[in-house]
């Protein structure tokens, strides 16, 4: 057996069962498509889950993968020791309905002893306990000795999840030896010592179970095999864990550099470079597969993951941003296998970097929240409010894993409860806020005994077809009458159906006299397209033969707006730079929507140079051509790739002038057809993805016609002469009110001076430092701290409290001066017991603190008080 690395030895597994007869698959997305039950890809056969299902064909009944994997659940484990990670890539070979469990093992056992020369004596199997068959192979096919096979129960050697496809599996073991042991006489396969490592899963997919305990036997079994390719390079190189392995050391090695730190010299350094290693490499993955940084799902999973290797950056001395250059060794050590990381690289880079630098920001904020927050423990360790763990998330991005990392250190544990409270009221109000309003769903509706709708909407807007099915109240119904709502399917239809951004077409449905009037138009997974609308004469049938016609103008107008987006990418990149893909669209009759990756507001410059750009291509006139392409010489062609999509060996392919695109949708037969192009807004989306929202033809002469109206009662409100005085007036009246706001903002002054000098004729003198305090009526938290810093700045031997109420809200401000600090006031353990007293919460620095209360009405007597704390409080 010799040194193999680890890019070889996925290149070996691949080609070898290629010899067998399998398809090579390329890896899918870690960005699971149409499985809502993953928020990412986990294992080698989560994408190929369909075809295990039967839902869909596979290419080949025999199929071999290098999938790349992310699992989650221990994120905070990885670093404190050399097991876990989040990133991994599973090796496999399946089989759907065709060999079984002789070739499954003879080629496993093949490819080790063979291919990889693998001492036979070091490997040992394991099967299921009542898995005669199993182990019969394994001796009398393969030729292992009974001796180096062991049983095991259900829970270790018996593969299922819930109901469907299951069975028992058999693991390939390689013993590492009595040096890496626990040294124990009985030490053997199953001991909890890392000598035994698991190399290889076989799953023997025979049964089919209802969920209950009852299994009948598949007609046609699977095999389903799974071989972590850092474990098998562990095995190859002669090393203890992944870390270790040649191409994940080399980006343990940059970090190195960069920190100016050696591996193993530092048990607390060695966690941090675990953690880099391990989260930039699934960072710099999932970013390549399309996952953007957000405070939701997969997007909070990478946020999480590159916002704890900034930390641990941070840990090590690191100032600055780094991990973005470290990315760019993720992608040098993985481009064989996935060159598509090395075709988006500055795009991954630049994500990264614009993350690093957001979390510089929030790091600094919500650190010195915390500190303020451990300090008030002191040092004793106990129980931090889940609303203030909620407040440093929710206000200042505090990651809430790292809140908790921090606070372990110290001591210190979070009401999780009260936490989880906030969270949850927080996503239901977002989820309120973005509900579907259409009600739409074919969930609960069976159409998979149905044909797919041919969709003929790309050469006809009108198109005769049948009525395959209605469905009525979340039901099949055989007809439906007037007045009715329904969704009807057809076996072909002109409409589209909403995908890739563009919205569904309306129109109607006709039979005779029998209208039906389409709202909207959606298609489902099956390729069903679902015409949603009402019955407004007449009634239908299913079997019935109709006429679908789509509207038009509403047609032409989707499609003008679609078209443009293709000009405004192209428009976009040559402006910005090659960095930007798109990262959402929608297209309707009204607007276009494009959001796109980019990491900074574009200047009005740049807005007005895309603007100029797209209109000089439309005036242009490029004819725009749609074909269909092998997608291999879609890409020779140049066409850009909707980022983190995966496409199927036939692709459709856009082109307009110099814009080449993988398209779905539809599209105007010249770029002339569009008019004109205009920009109405350009913002901000997420972290690194801005939104331009545009208009074209008919739709820019309406945004010209509000414009005018608009413009028109400016001037009648101003009193001008015409449009052309509105900006002259305009200047007038703001040059009033800044004048107004100086005075306003002189007589508050003199007002504050008059308070002050009120107040300090009232002082109270402890230990030599002087103590005022005031409660105000109807004044704003900004003025109390406003009036505190005042007081601060003029006088360094003062405590002052100030308690105020503004439109419902009561508040209480305490500051000291800094003689009053040096003598030992600390304004935020004044706070925390003042806002304890008037029930409420509160806190901060020892200088400046501040918290809301219930009520004031016992505000005086409280504040009155104050003197006493401060008895005990200074020296």
């Amino acid at each position: 057996m010799k040194w193999t690395g680890l890019n070889e030895l996925r290149e070996q597994f691949l080609s070898f069962f290629e010899s067998k007869g399998h398809t090579r698959m390329p890896s899918a997305s870690l960005v699971p498509k149409n499985d809502k039950s993953l928020l990412l890809i986990n294992s080698g056969m989560a994408p190929l889950k369909k075809y295990f299902l039967g839902l869909e064909t596979p290419p080949n009944h025999r199929v071999t993968t290098c999938q790349k994997c992310i699992r989650t659940p221990d994120i905070d484990s990885v670093g404190h020791d050399d097991r876990h990670g989040t990133y991994f890539e599973m090796l496999g070979n399946f089989s759907f309905g065709d060999y079984f469990k002789v070739e499954a093992t003879a080629w496993a056992w093949e490819f080790l002893t063979q291919v990889l020369e693998i001492p036979a004596d070091k490997l040992w199997i394991s099967v299921y306990e009542e898995d005669d068959e199993a182990a019969q192979i394994w001796t009398e096919k393969v030729g292992i000795p009974p001796e180096r096979i062991v049983r095991f129960g259900k829970e270790d050697n018996f593969w299922e999840h819930g109901s469907g496809p299951c069975g028992p599996c058999s693991e390939i073991y390689f013993d590492r030896g009595e040096g890496v042991g626990c040294g124990r006489p009985e030490c053997k396969v199953g001991c909890d010592c890392d000598r035994f490592m698991e190399i290889w899963n076989l799953v023997f997919s025979q049964f089919d179970s209802d969920g209950n305990g009852h299994y009948e036997r598949m007609p046609k079994p699977n095999i389903d095999t799974g071989m972590g390719l850092e474990r098998l390079a562990c095995v190859m190189q002669n090393v203890g864990n992944l870390f270790e392995v040649d191409t994940v050391q080399n980006i343990m090695q940059h970090i190195c550099r960069i920190a100016n730190v050696t591996y193993k010299n530092d048990p607390k350094a060695d966690i941090s470079l675990r953690v880099i290693t391990d989260h930039i490499r699934s960072t710099t993955f999932m970013i390549g597969d399309g996952v953007l940084p957000s405070n939701e799902g997969r997007g909070y999973v990478l946020r999480r993951l590159l916002r704890r290797a900034a930390r641990h950056g941070r840990l090590l001395g690191i100032e600055g941003t780094f991990l973005h250059e470290v990315a760019r060794t993720v992608i040098q050590e993985n481009e064989g296998a996935y060159p598509e990381l090395r075709e988006n690289e500055d795009y991954i880079v630049k994500v990264i970097k614009a993350e690093e630098e957001r979390f510089q920001k929030t790091i600094d904020q919500g650190m010195e929240q915390l500190q303020q927050l451990i300090a008030s423990f002191d040092g004793k360790g106990g129980v931090l409010s889940g609303e203030d763990a909620f407040r440093l998330y929710d206000t200042f991005g505090f990651p809430i894993d790292l809140t908790r990392e921090i606070l372990a250190e110290q001591n210190i544990t979070i009401d999780e409860e009260e936490f989880t409270r906030l969270m949850n009221e927080q996503r239901v109000r977002a989820r309120e806020a973005r509900k579907d309003v259409s009600g739409w769903s074919t969930d609960s509706i069976d159409l998979t005994a149905l044909d797919a709708t041919e969709f003929t909407g790309y050469q006809t807007l009108t198109q005769e077809a049948s009525v395959l099915a209605i469905v009525r109240d979340g039901n099949i119904a055989d007809s439906v009458e007037e007045g009715q709502s329904a969704t009807l399917i057809l076996n072909k239809t002109s409409f589209y159906g909403e995908s890739g951004g563009q919205v569904g077409d309306t129109g109607v449905i006709v039979n005779g006299d029998n209208v039906f009037t389409v709202e909207d138009t959606k298609k489902d997974h099956e390729g069903h397209f679902m015409h949603i609308g009402t019955v407004t004469k007449g009634s239908f049938n299913t079997a019935d033969t109709v006429t679908a016609q789509v509207d038009a103008q509403r047609r032409r107008r989707i499609m003008s707006n679609h078209s443009v987006c293709h000009l405004l990418q192209l428009a976009l990149r040559q402006v910005l730079g090659t960095h930007v893909h798109q990262a959402g669209s929608y297209y309707d009759e009204h607007r276009c929507r494009f959001d796109f990756s980019h990491f900074s507001a574009m200047t009005a410059e740049e807005i007005a140079k895309t603007q100029a750009l797209v209109n000089k291509m439309i005036l242009e006139g490029h004819p725009v051509v749609v074909e269909e392409l092998p997608i291999a010489q879609a890409k020779d062609k140049g066409a850009m790739a909707l980022f983190g999509e995966k496409y199927g060996d036939i692709v459709r392919v856009c082109t307009m002038g110099d814009s080449v695109e993988f398209c779905g949708g539809t599209h105007v037969h010249d770029t002339a057809e569009i008019g004109v192009f205009k920009i109405i807004s350009e913002s901000s989306v997420a972290a690194g993805v801005r939104r331009i929202e545009a208009a074209t033809g008919m739709g820019v002469l309406e945004l010209l016609d509000n414009a005018e109206s608009v413009i028109g009662a400016v001037a009648s409100e101003f009193k001008a002469a015409g449009q052309a005085e509105v900006v002259a007036k305009a200047q007038s009246v703001a040059k009033e009110l800044k004048a107004q706001a100086r005075e306003i903002e002189s007589l508050q002054a003199q007002l504050a001076n008059g308070k002050i000098k009120e107040l300090f004729e009232n002082t109270v003198t402890v230990k030599g430092i002087r103590y005022i305090h005031a409660v105000l009526k109807d004044t704003a938290s900004d003025s109390l701290r406003t009036l505190g810093d005042q007081v601060k700045a003029d006088a360094p031997d003062v405590v002052a409290v100030f308690a105020a109420s503004n439109e419902g809200k009561a508040s209480v401000l305490a500051v000291c001066g800094a003689d009053a600090v040096k003598a030992g006031a600390h304004a935020g353990k004044l706070i925390k017991e003042i806002t304890a007293q008037l029930g409420g919460k509160g806190g901060g620095r020892p200088d400046s603190a501040m918290g809301g209360v219930a009520d004031l009405s016992k505000a005086e007597e409280v504040l009155s008080g104050v003197a006493g704390m401060l008895e005990g409080m200074l020296k």
